[in-house]
């Protein structure tokens, strides 16, 4: 699995759900990288979407404790076994997981690398953030572009590697 986020200088990602930063090169790079595959998530980010839709031409799996849950256009899966029962078919380095703060957190260490675009600006009463990688000493920079700006906010594109990735089955 791969995990994919925009985080600010202080990890946060989120705010009254909805995300802290609006980069158009940002959502274009999300598009190209999870176009086709498999993007595991939770119900607020699900909720955070327009119309509270999966996104269109991928595979969406809602991570969600609750059990009435259902969602029209997605998998449903309410703990980590049933999910990584859902994403065995796929090629692992085709399932994104793409928030939120609780779904990073808990897949984070199965992950093998993390798309990280690092925002350098601090937002003002962030609720979200990026758990799991930074603090996670066997996740290390491996790539990062140059430094980009768009309406003031400048930004670049990271990329992770976990050099102790857990095994689904341990």
């Amino acid at each position: 699995m791969i995990l994919i986020a925009a985080a600010d200088k202080n990890h946060a990602i989120g705010k009254d759900n909805k995300l802290l930063y609006d980069i158009p090169d940002d959502m274009a790079f999300f598009r190209q990288k999870t176009l086709g595959k498999v993007v595991v998530m939770g119900r607020e980010t699900l909720l955070s979407f327009k119309n509270a839709q999966p996104l269109k031409d991928r595979k969406n799996i809602v991570l969600s404790r609750d059990k009435n849950l259902k969602i029209d256009g997605a998998a449903v899966c309410h703990d980590l076994p049933s999910l990584f029962r859902e994403i065995a078919g796929y090629p692992i380095d085709g399932v994104f997981v793409i928030g939120g703060e609780s779904v990073y957190l808990q897949l984070a260490p199965f992950c093998s690398a993390a798309y990280i675009t690092e925002i350098d600006a601090i937002a003002a009463a962030p609720d979200k953030y990026l758990k799991g990688v930074y603090e996670n000493p066997h996740f290390y920079l491996h790539s990062a572009s140059e430094t980009k700006e768009y309406n003031g906010i400048k930004y670049r594109f990271c990329e992770y590697i976990n050099s102790a990735v857990v095994d689904f089955c341990e």
